[in-house]
């Protein structure tokens, strides 16, 4: 379940004493606390360093000189230059020690500030109120850039807690000379300003987003260093070096590109090169493409470049091993294993209501076999089929109709007469 910062960015803190969770609840770069069921030996004491989360990733480390007993997901008061800032404790205990030595920073360094106080009501509601401000100041200060015609990108604003200061992180291409810009934005905003210039790998890690993998930003939820990442990469691991389909919503190569690139490595010392040619008696065949994980490589000849010979592994290094005796085999068909096709069972319809072509019979058959049907059902038992001269007959046998009489047939009528001999006409003398 997210907390009620996770709309602002800012991680857990919905209660005083912290969600205690082992790995920071919902915060961006949490480290798992594998350390908070073990005890300190006797007599010693807790590590007086914390870590404190700040808005998207930005995380520092700060004295706990008053011993407070803090928990992760604590708000805190800690020291800034000037004032002080709010944040969220993410990490406590011994394991502060391994961060700080990731990050090298000394333990007795004059950079680790301290640990004011746990945050009050009054601080908490001054904080929440600079949250709010982000949105709008950040609009603000890009509308000013443009209107500068500066050749910058101003992506995120962070309030410090007593809002007596700004952060604004902006991308450009090159430097920028945004003087001007930084006496528009005091006078604007009445605070101090400090700009702070990042890269796009990082701009990803700050804001977060969904990569093409459906997942969330490995930058933003647990990557901590950014690797150059090469097209050489994707060139082991035979992908097509499509800048569309390698590139991240960073726009640069992606960073999972590297997770497994050791393993295509080491997967492909045992494979020859590619430019050798396999020498038969009925040509030279080439290479065409490879399966590194299936152990399988596909050859066709200069003469049939459109016909694919699948070889396994082995049969190519034994191939090239003739080759290099000066030994020629007759043919690669002759090194093809056949594989074995398996017959799936087939599907019996034993109940006879799913076949899927039952809506497939035409509509005018059936309908005119039930209308048949229908009109045999309405006939009286014993009686053939109806003569014209019984059009005047009632179907329901002597029964009188009473006032329901039909009209007569004008058509049977006109048949009649037409049949009966006319009398001679008569000669005027």
């Amino acid at each position: 379940m997210g907390c009620s910062g996770c709309s602002s960015a800012r991680g857990c803190g919905t209660s005083a004493k912290g969600c205690k969770s082992k790995t920071g609840s919902c915060n961006k770069l949490n480290v798992f606390d594998w350390l908070s069921d073990v005890e300190l030996p006797h007599g010693q004491k807790m590590f007086d360093c914390v870590e404190v989360r700040f808005k998207n990733s930005r995380k520092e480390f700060y004295r706990n000189l008053d011993e407070l007993p803090l928990h992760i997901g604590d708000i805190i008061a800690v020291e800034s230059s000037p004032g002080y800032d709010v944040g969220t404790v993410s990490l406590t205990g011994e394991l502060v020690k391994k961060q700080m030595r990731k990050r090298k920073v000394a333990f007795d360094s004059e950079e680790v500030k301290k640990v004011y106080r746990q945050a009050k009501k009054t601080d908490v509601d001054k904080w929440l109120e600079a949250q709010a401000m982000e949105f709008d100041t950040m609009h603000k200060a890009r509308t000013l850039a443009i209107e500068l015609g500066l050749k910058m990108k101003i992506s995120d604003v962070e309030y410090q807690g007593d809002r007596s200061k700004a952060v604004f992180y902006y991308t450009a291409e090159g430097r920028v000379d945004f003087r001007e810009l930084i006496k528009r934005m005091a006078s604007e905003f009445k605070i101090r300003i400090e700009m702070k210039q990042i890269g796009v790998r990082q701009e990803a890690s700050r804001l977060g987003g969904i990569g093409s993998c459906g997942r969330e930003l490995c930058c933003s939820t647990w990557l901590t260093d950014f690797r150059s990442v090469s097209t050489s990469a994707a060139r082991y691991q035979q992908l097509s070096l499509n800048p569309q389909k390698l590139a991240g919503q960073c726009g640069k190569l992606k960073c999972c590109l590297n997770f497994e690139l050791d393993s295509y490595v080491d997967a492909l010392k045992d494979f020859p090169n590619t430019n050798l040619k396999l020498k038969t008696k009925k040509g030279n065949a080439f290479y065409r493409k490879m399966d590194i994980f299936r152990g399988i490589m596909w050859y066709s000849y200069q003469d049939e470049p459109l016909n694919f010979i699948e070889l396994k592994l082995e049969r190519v290094n034994e191939i090239i091993a003739m080759n290099k005796k000066e030994e020629k085999p007759k043919d690669l068909m002759g090194f093809v294993e056949i594989k074995e096709v398996i017959k799936e069972p087939e599907y019996e319809n034993v109940v006879g209501q799913d076949d899927l072509t039952r809506f497939d019979k035409p509509k005018g058959k059936g309908n005119n076999n039930r209308n048949k049907n229908r009109n045999k059902k309405r006939k009286p038992q014993g009686q053939g089929p109806n003569k014209p001269g019984d059009n005047n007959k009632s179907p329901q046998g002597n029964k009188p109709n009473n006032g329901n009489k039909k009209k007569p047939n004008n058509k049977n009528r006109n048949r009649n007469n037409n049949n009966k001999p006319k009398p001679p006409q008569q000669k005027n003398d």
